[in-house]
Order: structure tokens, then C-alpha cells, then sequence
């Protein structure tokens, strides 16, 4: 795995707030630009070059590229901010809905050094006419006989979702992204070659335009997703609605218990501005 990286951004003053922020993509530049707005030194982890990218043109303070590894890794880019920059006012974890190892990691290296942290979650949508599923293993039980299933989960379950829905009977398909690692899990999966699409999520000129090019191209009956949020679990609706395609969501998991959490920006910045007053 790649060695964390970290790019110099921008020089900014000593008495500016210091804020580390952990996202992707989503919603992350939007959350960088709103604390650089309110004049705080911005530091950004991100997993990868390619989600890097989304930060050009943000004066961020800092750009951290790569894993973590653990707590281990997350107290040491802690302690030296506090060598280096003064420390970070702030650690705002904004990572993706299922990615609970990072935000447990953070709470525990948070706690340990004694430095302030608050959670960015995303607001959980009105699931309408989609049906909740609590893990992919859930699927064995439903009759997907002869049905053909669109997996658009990511590619880290991807071969145990594969499997789970061969034993319910169905024919599945999956769209992944174009990186080694989802090429990787998808091609070791039980999914036919042919039933893979690589693609960029909503990359075409219209948002949803591919995926839903992909579901009448398969003929699929239903699609499964992540109970993520934001606008992937938005789209999906959208496109399962226009298509009349069922629609199964597997439900997010729980925050870890004592993290304070905010959901909206004003919500977050607000909360992080009372504790600094």
C-alpha cells in the first residue's frame, strides 16, 4: 500500500485556525473551500491521486495523499502538526458513510491525544420505494431467481455480494471504477467478465446518463447500493424510478457511539466555532 504522502499547499499566518479535514471526493473540496472562506489553514487527507485532484485551485495548507495506516498513522501526522504547525484546532472527519475503520481509528487516536474531532455524516434520505437490506449476506434469502441484479456497491465486497446473490438465483452485473484494486476484486469475483462495465461514476455529459445507458443495455430488473447519501444514492433513485427497476439499500452503519456529529455545513461550522470560542 502507498506510503502517505504530503504536499505542501499554501503558507498561510500563525494565528490562523488549523483544521485537518479527511474526505473524498463528495463533499469534501466543498468543505474545504467553506473553512478557507472563513480564513482557517486547511489540511486534506485523501485516499488517492486520482480523488487529490478534485482540491486543484483550493489554497489548502496542506495535502496529505495515501493510507493512514491506523492509529499508529493518525497520531503521527497529529503529533506533527503539533511540532511543526502549532497543532490542529480541529479534525473533521468527513469519510465516506462505510468506512467505519478510518472514523474508530480517528476516535481512538483523538481521544488519546486529547484533540478535538467532530464528524461530518451525510443526511440519510427518504428511501421511498427502496427496500432496506442490513448486510449483502441479507440478499441469500430474498428469490432472485432468474432476475438480473446491477451491483453498484464499490469493489471492496464485491466478489462476497457476487456470491450472495448466486445463491439467490440471479444473474449479476456490477459497474466498477477504473482503478487496479476494483479491476482486481471484480475480475476475482463469480461476476462474468462481460457483465462488467468499467466506468467512472456519473462521468457522461448528464449525471446518471451511462449508469442508466447500462441498466437498458443489461435489461436489469434491480440495482443494490450503499445507503450512502449524497448525490450516488440520489442519481440511482432517480434512474431505478425512470426505469421502474427495484431498488435494495444496504443500510448504513451506525457512527461509533460519543462522536459528536454534524450534518449539514452551517451545522458543522457552527458547532466547531462555539467550542473555539
Amino acid at each position: 500500500m502507498q506510503a502517505m504522502k504530503a504536499i505542501l499547499m499554501h503558507n498561510c499566518k500563525k494565528c490562523q485556525p488549523n483544521l485537518w479535514l479527511l474526505s473524498g471526493t463528495g463533499e469534501g473540496p466543498s468543505l474545504a473551500n467553506a473553512f478557507v472562506q472563513k480564513g482557517w489553514k486547511v489540511s486534506v487527507s485523501v485516499v488517492s491521486y486520482q480523488a487529490s485532484l478534485a482540491y486543484q485551485g483550493i489554497p489548502l495548507e496542506q495535502l496529505f495523499v495515501g493510507a493512514l495506516n491506523g492509529v499508529e498513522g493518525i497520531c503521527s501526522v497529529i503529533n506533527d502538526s503539533q511540532q511543526n504547525h502549532r497543532g490542529f484546532d480541529y479534525i473533521v472527519d468527513a469519510t465516506h458513510p462505510f468506512a467505519i475503520s478510518i472514523t474508530a481509528n480517528l476516535k481512538i487516536a483523538c481521544e488519546k491525544l486529547d484533540q478535538r474531532f467532530i464528524r461530518y455524516e451525510r443526511s440519510i434520505e427518504e428511501i421511498n420505494e427502496a427496500r432496506l437490506i442490513t448486510s449483502i449476506k441479507e440478499v441469500e434469502k430474498i428469490d432472485f431467481f432468474g432476475q438480473k441484479i446491477l451491483l453498484a456497491i464499490g469493489s471492496r465486497f464485491l466478489p462476497e455480494a457476487a456470491y450472495s446473490l448466486k445463491i439467490a438465483g440471479a444473474k449479476v452485473f456490477a459497474r466498477v471504477l477504473p482503478t487496479v484494486d476494483s479491476l482486481t476484486k471484480a475480475f476475482s469475483s463469480e461476476i462474468p467478465q462481460e457483465n462488467i462495465a468499467v466506468v467512472r461514476p456519473f462521468s457522461g455529459h448528464k449525471n446518471g446518463f451511462i449508469e442508466r445507458a447500462l441498466c437498458k443495455k443489461w435489461d436489469v430488473s434491480g440495482v443494490i447500493l450503499r445507503e450512502s447519501g449524497g448525490l450516488n444514492q440520489k442519481i440511482w433513485t432517480q434512474i431505478c424510478k425512470k426505469e421502474n427497476l427495484d431498488l435494495w439499500l444496504i443500510k448504513r452503519p451506525s457512527v461509533p457511539l460519543g462522536i459528536e456529529t454534524a450534518f449539514t455545513v452551517n451545522e458543522l461550522i457552527k458547532k466547531i466555532e462555539l467550542k473555539m470560542t
